[in-house]
């Protein structure tokens, strides 16, 4: 309970870290933007403006040498005042330019400083940007100095307030602060959507797994999305797959060991008990007791030996020896010691052997191997019928065929037959003695030498083939 509570604080921290970091970033974009915004308009129109006030006040000034009278000149200046956005003043008493306009009403105010009047003298332009005298706004203001001889002759004073430059802008800024706001709320509900997006698949997980913990391996998260978060997701699935199939192959297990044990101990015990209180009578029927008990004792010892061996094989840091070994001398051995076994049932064992082949491997595993699957065939082939065994070789595969003459294993239980304690026929089985886990083994042993199992059968068909192919000694 403590670990889903510390899982679900996580999860809302990076909900709030995610939306934080989206919100911060997005008032960051809408703020720059805006600053960008104004600041392009300022260095750019203003820029603009000034260049034009530079430009009439440059064309006025050669129009000041090139035109034939004063009054010619005065009524261009009053032209270019009324045609244009620009303020004109002109003088031919700079002095009135730094002690007011050229109206008795203002001679108190100053349109230009003393230093700049300094500038005018030396014949460069004066811009700046201050406050009107008369209107007490900001005005934008060019000073062309008009200069005969060197000398200081008049002045041209143009000028535009700054609220006209910015008029235009304001329908701009309405716009761009409608846009900005909408762009603010966009922003928000999409990665309000993403976050929700990105969280909740996360929030799945965390409630799965707490599922699992308890042992419900049952339950899958949706994958909705194509991306790192999605794969995360239908990895977590795998995982829970994984998890439920092995969580069933236990179950499985348990229930089969449970099932394999519980009939040989519950024979024991009622023989054993049967001895106990002299049910058996003679001492005939109490040795067949007895013998009994002991059958039982060693498939019970057998099953044991064969869950050992398959757990070690099972477990990939088992050491498996990789050593040159003759295989045909391996089968036969092993042939030898089941002729007696054989011969019993009247069966006999037709090998057809290269005895040049040569396999790397472990001898005594893959003696097991032999073991189990002759043992197989000669518990399964009827009295008198023939079991043959074949090496030959293909590529760089050794190839070992054990075919027997039995009753065969159907489509449907021929893909099991290699699953621990699966049997074709339980009840023929366990009277067989078989552990159902030899072919469990074999399936280990030729897995870790790299090699591969085969088996081929049809029930009612005379038979089961089993292949065994081994990498060749190179």
């Amino acid at each position: 309970m403590g670990s889903g509570v510390q899982i679900r604080r996580l999860n809302l921290g990076l909900k709030q870290k995610i939306w934080t970091t989206i919100t911060i970033v997005a008032v960051i974009a809408i703020v720059f933007g805006t600053g960008l915004t104004y600041y392009l308009y300022e260095k750019f129109y203003v820029e603009k403006q000034k260049e034009i006030l530079i430009m009439q006040g440059e064309e006025l000034r050669k129009f000041y040498f090139k035109a034939a009278n004063k009054a010619e000149f005065k009524k261009r200046v009053q032209w270019t005042d009324a045609s244009s956005d620009a303020k004109v003043i002109f003088t031919e008493d700079p002095m009135l330019l730094s002690a007011g306009i050229p109206y008795d009403e203002l001679a108190e105010n100053n349109l230009i400083t003393f230093d700049e009047r300094q500038r005018l003298l030396a014949g460069k332009t004066v811009i700046f940007i201050r406050e009107h005298p008369r209107f007490h706004q900001d005005i934008l203001a060019v000073t062309i100095p008009l200069l005969e001889k060197k000398q200081l002759i008049g002045a041209l004073f143009l000028y535009m307030p700054l609220a006209d430059i910015y008029e235009p802008f304001k329908s701009i800024r309405t716009v761009l602060v409608v846009s900005l706001v909408l762009l603010l709320v966009i922003v928000v509900w999409m990665g309000l959507k993403m976050t929700n997006r990105l969280i909740k698949p996360l929030n799945e997980m965390e409630t799965i797994s707490q599922k699992m913990s308890q042992g419900d391996f049952s339950k899958r998260i949706e994958v909705r999305q194509a991306d790192e978060v999605g794969n995360l997701a239908a990895s977590f699935n795998t995982l829970a797959s994984s998890l439920e199939e092995v969580d069933q192959k236990r179950r499985e297990f348990l229930q089969n060991v449970s099932h394999e044990l519980r009939t040989p101990l519950s024979y024991m015990k009622g023989y054993t008990e049967a001895i106990l209180d002299r049910v058996a009578g003679d001492e005939a029927v109490a040795r067949k007791y007895v013998s009994i008990i002991h059958n039982e004792t060693e498939r019970m010892q057998r099953l044991v030996h064969d869950l050992l061996d398959l757990a070690q094989l099972e477990d990939d840091s088992y050491p498996m020896k990789d050593e040159p070994l003759p295989f045909a001398q391996l089968i036969t051995e092993v042939a030898e010691r089941f002729g007696l076994s054989a011969r019993q049932k009247e069966i006999q064992l037709v090998q057809k052997l290269d005895d040049e082949i040569i396999v790397n491997g472990d001898s005594d595993r893959l003696e097991q191997v032999v073991s189990n699957l002759l043992d197989n065939a000669i518990r399964y082939t009827p009295k008198g019928k023939p079991i043959k065994i074949t090496l030959t070789e293909e590529g760089s595969f050794a190839v070992m065929m054990i075919q027997d003459s039995g009753p065969g294993i159907s489509k449907e239980d021929l893909p099991k037959v290699v699953e621990r304690f699966y049997r074709v026929e339980r009840a023929r089985s366990r009277k067989e003695g078989g552990t159902g886990l030899g072919l469990a083994i074999v399936f280990q042993i030729v897995k870790k030498h790299n090699g591969e199992l085969n088996i081929e059968s049809e029930e009612g068909s005379g038979g089961t083939t089993v292949i065994v192919k081994l990498p060749l000694y190179e």
